[in-house]
C-alpha cells in the first residue's frame, strides 16, 4: 500500500463535482475556501509514488490509474491534494490530477470511507 486515508469531511460543493466525473481530495486541514470544494481526509505519508497501473480503492470501489499530472504526486504528499478525474483515456490533463479508468460510481462516498492507493 503506498498510502491510506480516511474521509473525514465533505464539502458542500463535493456531489456537484462528482456529477462532473472529478473528486478533488485534501487533508483535514485544508483552508475553508478549498475545504468547500473538497473530500477532507486523515494525513499519511506517501509510501511511494502514484503510477500508471496502480489501483486506487475509494470506499468499496476500485479503480486503475491510466496517467498521473507532472505534479499530482508533490501535492499529494505534501498537502494530502490531488483531483481523480473519471475517464475513459489516458493522457495527462492538469499537473495535480490523477486520471482514473471509467466512469465513477462514487457518489454513496461519506465520512468514515477509506481511500487507498495500491
Amino acid at each position: 500500500m503506498k498510502y491510506s486515508v480516511t474521509v473525514v469531511g465533505m464539502g458542500e460543493m463535493v456531489k456537484d463535482l462528482i456529477e462532473e466525473n472529478m473528486l478533488i481530495l485534501f487533508n483535514e486541514n485544508a483552508p475553508d475556501e478549498l475545504a468547500e470544494i473538497s473530500v477532507l481526509h486523515t494525513i499519511d505519508k506517501m509510501k511511494a509514488d502514484v503510477e500508471i497501473g496502480d489501483t486506487i480503492v475509494i470506499g468499496d470501489k476500485k479503480f486503475t490509474v491510466t496517467a498521473v499530472g507532472d505534479e499530482a504526486n508533490r501535492t499529494l504528499k505534501e498537502l494530502g491534494h490531488c483531483t481523480f478525474k473519471f475517464k475513459n483515456f489516458n493522457e495527462k490533463e492538469l499537473p495535480g490530477v490523477i486520471i482514473l479508468e471509467g466512469k465513477h460510481n462514487i457518489e454513496d462516498i461519506k465520512i468514515g470511507d477509506i481511500i487507498s492507493i495500491y
